[in-house]
């Protein structure tokens, strides 16, 4: 099975729409999304999706009540952890999601799961810890690194891409550069 992993979409509108449009034309078949959607705007955006999601919190999700009520008439197609980490089996795979980096390695290193995926960092990266894939899909939003990126994972090969999504938009601006810096958001 193909999965789309993603993180961090800091009510970016723009780039979770292209999010969106890219897991279509990659044959993705579910969606795993690490958190930090920020509010019901961006979650209703997601939610316009037919693919089945699974979803965590992630640390900038301040409207909790307002994105469940959101999901409460979709329960059949989602299934959101009420915290910032789950446990999923796919495909006989053994996987581990959470949105905080600080569990992602323990987990890796544990040898428990074929697959560990993170977010937070809004850094892409891909790597195995012994035999497990740990992955960071990097970031939707585009604030931290100027791109907006999401992870393919292939359960069959136990192998992840990651993908830059085309066209998108950053609130990383020359403007913005030196606050962003300033703030320690590097």
């Amino acid at each position: 099975m193909k999965l789309a992993i993603a993180s961090d979409f800091h009510d970016n509108f723009h780039n979770t729409v292209l999010f969106l449009e890219a897991v279509k034309t990659e044959g993705v078949e579910k969606l795993i999304l690490l958190g930090d959607y920020t509010s019901p705007g961006t979650v209703k955006l997601l939610l316009n999706t037919s693919l089945p999601l699974s979803m965590i919190w992630g640390n900038n999700d301040g409207e909790k009540v307002n994105i469940t009520k959101l999901m409460i008439n979709r329960q059949s197609k989602i299934h959101l952890s009420s915290t910032t980490y789950d446990f999923l089996e796919i495909d006989k795979r053994k996987i581990f999601i959470t949105h905080h980096n600080e569990l992602a390695l323990p987990m890796a290193k544990s040898g428990d799961f074929d697959a560990v995926f993170y977010g937070h960092t809004h850094q892409k990266k891909i790597e195995m810890v012994q035999n497990t894939l740990l992955t960071n899909p990097g970031e939707i939003c585009g604030l931290r690194t100027g791109k907006a990126t999401f992870a393919l994972y292939d359960t069959k090969t136990n192998q992840t891409k990651i993908i830059e999504l085309k066209n998108s938009l950053s609130t990383r601006t020359k403007t913005a550069i030196p606050y962003i810096k300033a703030t320690g958001m590097e």
